[in-house]
């Protein structure tokens, strides 16, 4: 998946190197096991409000481009 981008954030000083939404230090994991327990894009949201909705839309967005890429 993505390094660092807009949307994403990668750096030792920022909870040990783990992927977290850019500005926060809200780990991506976060909202896939969100979404995998069935939880909504919005109990996430409510959870952890220092992510924005269109940084977790443009995360799902990015990863779906880069699964239907790896595949086609």
């Amino acid at each position: 998946m993505l390094k660092s981008s807009s949307v994403i954030s990668v750096s030792p000083d920022v909870m040990g190197g783990t992927p977290v939404f850019a500005g926060t230090r809200v780990p991506v994991q976060t909202l896939l096991d969100y979404l995998k327990a069935g939880e909504s894009i919005d109990d996430f949201l409510d959870g952890f409000p220092t992510v924005t909705r269109e940084q977790a839309v443009a995360l799902l967005e990015e990863a779906g481009e880069r699964l239907v890429g790896m595949v086609a």
